[in-house]
């Protein structure tokens, strides 16, 4: 288990008739983000549940930062920090004074310092003194991230962390959770959206009917396919495409930045033509 920060073979675990998890393996390299993809009871929250020693497996081991799940669950706990599908962010208190908190029951020094530090690392420091209440989405779950960070822990589990979040919130998050990596922390990510898993990991793994049945880099799982043939097509933008277009990336209300709505600060709104390549596997389209 030392060469992996996160090791598990032949997890099960079951609710009375129902197998949630029927012999699962993996391991995930240190500094590297492990995506976890499944479709909805697919057995991933259960998964994460069981490396942060909330819940106990059937069968099988695991092991978070060399430390077993079973045998040195406070270890573990030492060890990890976790972010749950919703935001468990206090919106009475001021984005500030919730690092504050986490700090000092944390019995750290210098909660403030600390606190500063994170506002500034997730960009949040502009709205430091306002009631979490008033933060949209996107930093709501920056402010969790950062709170998942006090103390330095070199595993974090992410479980879901960009449901229900608007498409430029969901970038944001995404490059919190690369710079995660960059810094040296070590993330399994659980999520149903394939295009997140494609931006962020390492490595893939999928988990179906309680098993993980392909395990790779993304170029490792794209060779699972036949060849692809190379076809030129005239191809539309996405809404995806015209959303960031319009809306810039920074919130600024365009690709310019003049606010004007279109990609070149023109105010029509038009992302232009588009024409790329794009490749089939069963031949001509």
């Amino acid at each position: 288990m030392t060469t992996y920060a996160i090791h598990v073979q032949g997890l099960e675990k079951s609710y009375k008739e129902l197998r949630v998890l029927r012999g699962v393996d993996f391991g995930v390299a240190p500094g590297s983000i492990f995506a976890l993809l499944g479709s909805n009871g697919a057995g991933k929250t259960t998964v994460v549940n069981i490396l942060s020693t909330l819940l106990k497996s059937d069968a099988g081991t695991a092991g978070v930062n060399g430390f077993d799940v079973a045998a040195r669950p406070e270890d573990v706990r030492e060890s990890i920090s976790l972010t749950g599908q919703f935001a468990a962010v206090d919106e009475i208190l001021t984005g500030r004074e919730n690092l504050v908190l986490i700090a000092r029951l944390r019995h750290l020094k210098d909660p403030g310092g600390i606190a500063d530090d994170l506002l500034g690392r997730f960009s949040l420091t502009g709205a430091a003194s306002r009631r979490v209440s008033t933060y949209s989405g996107g930093m709501r779950r920056r402010l969790d991230i950062a709170m998942s960070l006090i103390g330095n822990p070199p595993v974090i589990f992410l479980d879901e962390p960009t449901t229900g979040l608007d498409p430029q919130a969901r970038i944001e998050v995404w490059q919190a959770v690369r710079d995660l990596a960059g810094r040296g922390t070590t993330v399994l990510l659980t999520t149903q959206y394939l295009d997140e898993a494609e931006q962020l990991a390492d490595r893939i793994a999928i988990l179906h009917q309680g098993r993980i049945i392909v395990n790779g880099t993304l170029a490792e799982l794209r060779r699972l396919l036949p060849p692809a043939e190379v076809e030129y097509v005239e191809r539309q933008p996405s809404l995806e495409d015209v959303f960031l277009a319009i809306v810039g990336g920074d919130g600024k209300g365009g690709v310019g930045g003049d606010g004007k709505g279109g990609v070149g600060g023109d105010g029509k709104g038009g992302v232009g033509d588009d024409r790329s390549v794009r490749t089939t596997s069963e031949g001509r389209s």
